[in-house]
Protein backbone atom coordinates (compact mmCIF):
# COMPACT_ATOMS: atom_id res chain seq x y z
CA UNK A 1 0.00 0.00 0.00
CA UNK A 2 1.38 3.34 -1.07
CA UNK A 3 0.56 6.38 1.13
CA UNK A 4 1.30 9.90 0.12
CA UNK A 5 1.25 12.56 2.81
CA UNK A 6 0.66 16.04 1.48
CA UNK A 7 -0.33 19.08 3.48
CA UNK A 8 -3.85 20.28 3.00
CA UNK A 9 -3.90 23.95 2.07
CA UNK A 10 -7.21 25.72 2.37
CA UNK A 11 -8.11 27.76 -0.69
CA UNK A 12 -10.21 30.21 1.35
CA UNK A 13 -7.69 31.29 3.95
CA UNK A 14 -8.80 34.22 6.06
CA UNK A 15 -7.32 37.52 5.13
CA UNK A 16 -6.20 40.16 7.57
CA UNK A 17 -8.73 41.43 10.08
CA UNK A 18 -10.55 44.58 9.07
CA UNK A 19 -10.04 47.56 11.32
CA UNK A 20 -13.16 49.74 11.51
CA UNK A 21 -12.96 53.34 12.66
CA UNK A 22 -14.71 54.51 15.82
CA UNK A 23 -16.95 56.73 13.68
CA UNK A 24 -18.07 53.69 11.63
CA UNK A 25 -18.78 51.67 14.78
CA UNK A 26 -20.69 54.50 16.44
CA UNK A 27 -22.70 55.14 13.26
CA UNK A 28 -23.79 51.50 13.07
CA UNK A 29 -24.64 51.45 16.78
CA UNK A 30 -26.76 54.59 16.44
CA UNK A 31 -28.58 53.07 13.45
CA UNK A 32 -29.19 49.85 15.38
CA UNK A 33 -30.60 51.70 18.40
CA UNK A 34 -33.36 53.41 16.40
CA UNK A 35 -36.87 52.07 17.09
CA UNK A 36 -37.76 49.22 14.74
CA UNK A 37 -34.21 48.82 13.41
CA UNK A 38 -32.98 45.34 12.50
CA UNK A 39 -29.40 44.70 13.61
CA UNK A 40 -29.06 41.84 11.11
CA UNK A 41 -30.19 44.05 8.22
CA UNK A 42 -27.92 46.93 9.22
CA UNK A 43 -24.95 44.58 9.61
CA UNK A 44 -25.61 42.93 6.25
CA UNK A 45 -25.92 46.30 4.48
CA UNK A 46 -22.56 47.41 5.88
CA UNK A 47 -20.69 44.13 5.40
CA UNK A 48 -20.19 43.16 9.04
CA UNK A 49 -21.43 40.34 11.23
CA UNK A 50 -24.50 41.04 13.37
CA UNK A 51 -22.68 39.65 16.43
CA UNK A 52 -20.03 42.32 15.92
CA UNK A 53 -22.69 45.05 15.95
CA UNK A 54 -24.13 43.66 19.20
CA UNK A 55 -20.62 43.70 20.67
CA UNK A 56 -20.17 47.34 19.61
CA UNK A 57 -23.53 48.18 21.18
CA UNK A 58 -22.35 46.80 24.53
CA UNK A 59 -19.13 48.80 24.28
CA UNK A 60 -21.10 51.92 23.34
CA UNK A 61 -23.46 51.55 26.30
CA UNK A 62 -20.43 51.21 28.57
CA UNK A 63 -18.98 54.38 27.07
CA UNK A 64 -15.98 52.52 25.61
CA UNK A 65 -16.43 53.67 22.01
CA UNK A 66 -15.44 57.23 22.79
CA UNK A 67 -19.00 58.52 22.98
CA UNK A 68 -21.42 58.86 25.88
CA UNK A 69 -23.96 56.09 26.30
CA UNK A 70 -27.30 56.79 24.63
CA UNK A 71 -29.47 54.50 26.64
CA UNK A 72 -29.99 55.47 30.27
CA UNK A 73 -31.74 53.36 32.87
CA UNK A 74 -31.91 56.08 35.55
CA UNK A 75 -35.32 57.39 34.43
CA UNK A 76 -34.10 60.95 33.89
CA UNK A 77 -35.40 63.14 31.09
CA UNK A 78 -33.17 65.45 29.06
CA UNK A 79 -33.54 69.12 30.01
CA UNK A 80 -33.07 72.07 27.65
CA UNK A 81 -32.86 75.58 29.10
CA UNK A 82 -34.08 78.47 26.99
CA UNK A 83 -33.77 82.20 27.68
CA UNK A 84 -36.59 83.66 29.72
CA UNK A 85 -39.19 85.70 27.88
CA UNK A 86 -39.86 89.08 29.53
CA UNK A 87 -43.22 89.04 31.29
CA UNK A 88 -45.87 91.47 30.14
CA UNK A 89 -47.21 93.97 32.65
CA UNK A 90 -50.69 92.37 32.65
CA UNK A 91 -49.40 88.97 33.86
CA UNK A 92 -48.83 88.60 37.61
CA UNK A 93 -45.23 87.98 38.72
CA UNK A 94 -46.12 84.55 40.17
CA UNK A 95 -46.95 83.22 36.68
CA UNK A 96 -43.49 83.91 35.21
CA UNK A 97 -42.33 80.28 35.32
CA UNK A 98 -43.04 77.78 32.56
CA UNK A 99 -42.21 74.08 32.20
CA UNK A 100 -42.41 72.36 28.79
CA UNK A 101 -41.39 68.76 28.24
CA UNK A 102 -41.93 66.23 25.47
CA UNK A 103 -41.97 62.45 25.72
CA UNK A 104 -42.68 60.70 22.43
CA UNK A 105 -45.97 62.10 21.08
CA UNK A 106 -46.87 63.80 24.39
CA UNK A 107 -46.06 67.46 25.02
CA UNK A 108 -46.87 69.03 28.38
CA UNK A 109 -46.68 72.79 29.08
CA UNK A 110 -47.12 74.07 32.62
CA UNK A 111 -47.17 77.80 33.30
CA UNK A 112 -46.94 79.56 36.63
CA UNK A 113 -46.35 77.71 39.88
CA UNK A 114 -47.84 74.21 39.63
CA UNK A 115 -49.12 72.33 42.63
CA UNK A 116 -46.48 69.73 43.55
CA UNK A 117 -49.02 66.89 43.95
CA UNK A 118 -50.66 67.67 40.61
CA UNK A 119 -47.30 67.90 38.86
CA UNK A 120 -46.29 64.53 40.34
CA UNK A 121 -49.50 62.93 39.03
CA UNK A 122 -49.00 64.38 35.54
CA UNK A 123 -45.40 63.19 35.38
CA UNK A 124 -46.38 59.75 36.65
CA UNK A 125 -49.01 59.36 33.91
CA UNK A 126 -46.84 60.69 31.10
CA UNK A 127 -43.76 58.63 31.99
CA UNK A 128 -45.61 55.30 32.09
Amino acid sequence: MDTNFQPVISANARGPYRQHSLEFKRALVVLSLEPGASVARIAREHGVNANQVFSWRRLYQQGRLGAPALMRDDGLLPVVLTPAVPASSSVPAAADGMIVFEVGQVRVRIEGQPNAATLAQVLDRVLR
